[in-house]
């Protein structure tokens, strides 16, 4: 199969699971542009803005998903997803004022518009009106899951910063960041699709895994392609990791196999940021084998995803979610 046949494949993959979703995706879409009106104006200003900006809603998108899995038939699935998109909003915001980013999906950020405290504040806003949301559904086991996972997301921006600028972090102090910020909400999503609907606990720990791996999955694959994307296909500018010291692990992958001198502008690189020696530290990056192992880590974790959803009977939605896990690791964007 030629690479044009397949990426065709994996785009009409992904817009058949997008298809499957659609009716409910639009009535999430509808309360969360209900549930972010405010009477404060710069905070419908931002809300406004973020809305904008599209994104792929895959949060929401998973939990829409994995309660169509689970057999559920209810309505308080479309609450959950807008809860679910509510946080990882909220973490977006304040991710790009502790990054200093300027651009997000291609426009630019809040807080390069609105300035840092506006960012930050509005972030807070997302976080306690996702809480109201919550408490609306009424089920102790939900609000508690959601709130060990906010807690648990918090956990990882705080191991990130003490990260950046560290040139001995290693894969499993990398792998903790990822799982607290990133896979811990993916795993909530799919997991409360599953108590939704009802399922065996052994099945909805299943939808958890699934979560969890998809979440590394995505995660690693997103800082892959820091090195080899662009920004107008990405959205954010190559290299944002690398100028951020961000020790992804592309990076801890090279500082294995490098040669003194690579090993030197490699560290270098991590500890002072910066893009002055980008192509350099591609270079050394591609060199070393890491993007290849990186990519592998990330299939790794795709399979296991897949693996996991085998505990759940057979229908169009466990489908989908399989076909989310390839679209993890193969996307350019």
């Amino acid at each position: 199969m030629t690479t044009t046949s397949t990426d065709t494949r994996r785009s009409a993959d992904y817009a058949a699971v997008r298809a499957l979703a659609a009716g409910d995706m639009q009535r999430v879409d509808t309360l969360i542009r209900a549930r972010l009106s405010s009477g404060v104006v710069l905070i419908n200003q931002i809300a406004d803005h973020i809305i904008a900006s599209g994104g792929k809603r895959l949060r929401p998108m998973l939990h829409v998903l994995a309660a169509g899995a689970a057999g559920y038939h209810g309505d308080q699935h479309i609450k959950l997803a807008a809860v679910i998109e509510f946080i990882h909003t909220s973490t977006l915001l304040h991710d790009d004022v502790v990054d200093e980013s300027d651009l997000r999906r291609g426009r630019k950020t809040a807080n390069a518009l609105w300035g840092n405290a506006a960012s930050v504040l509005v972030g807070d806003f997302l976080y306690s009106r996702s809480f109201q949301l919550m408490v609306e559904l009424d089920n102790m086991r939900i609000m508690r899951i959601l709130a060990d996972t906010t807690n648990t997301i918090a956990e990882g921006e705080v191991l990130q910063l003490l990260n950046i600028g560290n040139a001995d972090v290693d894969e499993a102090s990398y792998l903790a960041v990822i799982e607290r910020k990133t896979a811990v909400l993916f795993a909530a999503a799919t997991e409360l699709g599953g108590l939704l609907g009802g399922l065996p606990e052994r099945q909805i720990s299943a939808l958890r895994r699934y979560g969890m791996e998809l979440g590394y999955a995505f995660q690693i694959a997103d800082d892959l392609l820091d090195y080899v994307s662009d920004a107008g296909t990405m959205g954010k500018n190559v290299g944002d990791d690398l100028a951020e010291g961000k020790p992804t692990l592309p990076l801890i992958y090279a500082l294995q196999s490098a040669d003194a001198e690579q090993t030197l502008s490699l560290r270098h690189a991590i500890e002072h940021g910066g893009l002055d020696s980008l192509d350099r530290i591609i270079g050394a990056i591609r060199d070393s084998g890491a993007l290849e192992r990186t990519h592998e880590r990330a299939v790794a974790h795709a399979n296991a995803a897949r693996h996991a959803l085998s505990e759940l009977p057979e229908s169009p939605w466990r489908d989908a979610l399989a076909a989310l896990a390839d679209y993890s690791v193969q996307r350019d964007y």
